[in-house]
């Protein structure tokens, strides 16, 4: 059984249910502000699920390498290691307000401190992860396939970092993301660019540093208070009720667009769903193919009050290492790329947007990686063994600009 912890404070039991599910109650007269989700509000019954994890508790389970490598460390010990077992290894510092900790526990993080700078000047990126791994591993309650953990900052002058002025302050304040050469090379160049075309067309993206070999990119967490507390933090699979196996199951139109309207503050919903459309556009355009449910999130204060959208994250060109990968989710029933039609019919029917403003926001995005295509060129040319990789990239995004955004001219390689 686990304690689960929401804003540093006991709010309830976790415990297994049945052959494969599991249950969380909440204690008694626990306060309304101790919900564990905006779709979990405190209730005397209990919340079951069949099988594995409730969404929002199986929201930061890792994946990929990071999963692989905690498996191999604690199965052999425990004789087997579900989700919940995971769960119980990475539960101390997690993305969002949530903790996780044994019965008889109090709550204590306590991330180790590491240098970003020693990160972005390493020479061998491969070591460099292996290290990583091995010291953070068990406190990087973070999602994705690409390989990552998260590390709390320190400087050179070993104070440590993440403009948090809290003394009390342990958790950890980047996201450390690498890649396999033998799968996705330059994959941290690529996030970097990506990222940067985001930030360029007004797109809220935390601050990101691309390491001086390319072998990593490290993200600030967008989830921290000044105070070392936390926000809360939702992806779409858990505002949609499903787990992270079903990320990739369904339509951009209520999936995405439908419920950001449910849970985004209606004071926020103008300017969110803009946001949300330009990032539509912009992912067609990059040939993102990995925009699933788990790569868009909301943020809130307060999980009884208002929600807004979250920063933009994860966002990477898929097609230079999969020439046919088609979208994540579907679009009026395909995962084809739509063409700018297609765009502009979503944008007036999903987000209420006016066809200026919608014309506006497509040749926004096509200017800004038109102007990004030569830095793109010069950092292949100059720093990369993988020089190939920067030519798909550059491709990729020409193919988005051409038949998505509807510039049959457009030449940027």
């Amino acid at each position: 059984m686990l304690r689960v912890w929401t804003d540093q404070q006991s709010a309830g039991h976790l415990d297994r249910h049945g052959p494969r599910g599991t249950a969380f109650v909440y204690e008694p007269k626990v306060a309304a502000e101790r919900a564990v989700s905006i779709t979990m509000p405190v209730r005397t019954a209990s919340w079951n699920t069949q099988h594995g994890l409730a969404p929002v508790f199986d929201m930061n389970l890792p994946e990929g390498a990071l999963r692989a490598y905690l498996v191999r460390r604690f199965a052999k010990a425990t004789g087997t290691f579900d989700d919940f077992d995971l769960l119980a290894v990475v539960g101390r510092t997690q993305i969002g307000r949530i903790r996780y900790s044994d019965l008889d526990v109090e709550l204590n993080e306590d991330v180790p401190f590491q240098s970003i700078d020693e990160i972005l000047s390493a020479k061998r990126g491969g070591e460099l992860f292996a290290y990583l791994l091995e010291k953070f591993a068990v406190h990087s309650g973070l999602s994705g396939i690409q390989p990552k953990v998260m590390i709390r900052a320190v400087d050179d002058a070993g104070k440590g970092t993440g403009d948090c002025q809290s003394q009390s302050f342990r958790s950890a304040t980047h996201i450390v993301k690498f890649w396999d050469p033998n799968e996705y090379p330059e994959l941290a160049a690529n996030e970097h660019f990506c990222l940067s075309a985001a930030k360029a067309v007004g797109l809220t993206v935390p601050d990101f540093q691309l390491s001086d070999n390319g072998t990593a990119i490290v993200v600030k967490r967008f989830d921290l208070r000044l105070d070392g507390t936390y926000l809360g933090y939702e992806d779409f699979c858990v505002l949609n009720g499903v787990p992270t196996t079903e990320k990739y199951n369904g339509g951009y139109e209520t999936r995405l667009f439908k419920r950001a309207r449910d849970f985004i503050d209606p004071a926020e919903q103008r300017k969110a769903l803009e946001d949300l459309f330009k990032l539509f556009v912009l992912n067609c355009a990059l040939r993102n193919g990995d925009a699933h449910l788990k790569n868009f999130g909301v943020i809130y204060e307060d999980v009884t009050g208002p929600a807004r959208l979250a920063p933009i994250y994860d966002l990477v060109s898929t097609v230079p290492y999969l020439p046919k990968d088609g979208m994540a989710l579907t679009l009026n029933g395909s995962t084809k790329w739509p063409d700018r039609k297609a765009l502009v019919r979503l944008g007036q029917t999903r987000c209420d947007l006016s066809v200026q403003m919608i014309n506006k926001i497509i040749e926004q995005v096509a200017d800004v990686l038109a102007k990004l295509a030569p830095e793109v060129t010069k950092y292949f040319n100059e720093n990369s063994v993988h020089r190939e990789i920067g030519g798909r990239l550059l491709a990729a995004w020409q193919s988005g600009i051409r038949e998505s955004l509807g510039f049959p001219r457009a030449a940027l390689v």
